[in-house]
């Protein structure tokens, strides 16, 4: 019988668990291994070679801002304390973060929603470079990523962009608890004619 063994990357995308954003504390990856990161995200696919997608590397001070800016503009919208408070978390708890923006551009071949699909790709890929490099790391979005004044004033962007999720980095306080998988049976179906 031959070996069952993964080979180690499949061995790592079968066990790949993300770590609660709250769980990540210092050190967090210096520039030049963030770079790294940065260059493995950026090789996911990319229909039309476009790139639909770009960076915005968030430390500590840019952090806060986003905290309470999100504080300001939930009670602006009239949210709920809770939600403005889980909302603001993800930046006040946060040493590192990548907010990976989907840019959409115009292109004749290739439609939007494949646009949207590579800037998703990006935030896998960046989130399992990050896991797969040692690093603890989780992918969040909530209210802020899609409110037009948070993003615009937080962040930049223009109209024809959108936060595809914000990637927490940094060092696990904890081991990221298992939780229930997909029953591939359930979700599976095979075609033979």
């Amino acid at each position: 019988m031959a070996d069952q063994t993964p080979p180690p990357a499949l061995a790592f995308l079968l066990s790949r668990r993300s770590c609660p954003a709250k769980t990540l504390g210092l050190p967090v990856p210096e520039r030049d291994a963030l770079l790294q990161l940065l260059t493995a995200a950026a090789r996911c696919p990319d229909h039309g070679k476009l790139e639909p997608w770009r960076f915005i590397v968030l430390e500590n001070k840019a952090l806060s801002r986003l905290g309470e800016l999100t504080a300001a503009r939930g009670m602006s919208l009239g949210r709920d304390e809770a939600e403005i408070t889980k909302g603001r978390k993800q930046f006040d708890d946060s040493h590192l973060a990548v907010a990976v923006i989907e840019v959409q551009k115009d292109s004749e071949k290739i439609p939007p929603i494949e646009q949207t699909y590579s800037a998703g790709g990006v935030c896998l890929s960046l989130l399992n470079a990050a896991l797969a490099a040692g690093w603890g790391a989780n992918w969040l979005s909530g209210w802020p990523a899609h409110d037009r004044g948070f993003v615009e004033v937080g962040l930049g962007l223009n109209g024809h962009e959108r936060v595809a999720g914000f990637i927490h980095i940094g060092t696990p306080s904890a081991t990221p608890p298992e939780r229930p998988r997909p029953d591939l049976e359930q979700i599976t179906t095979w075609v033979t004619e």
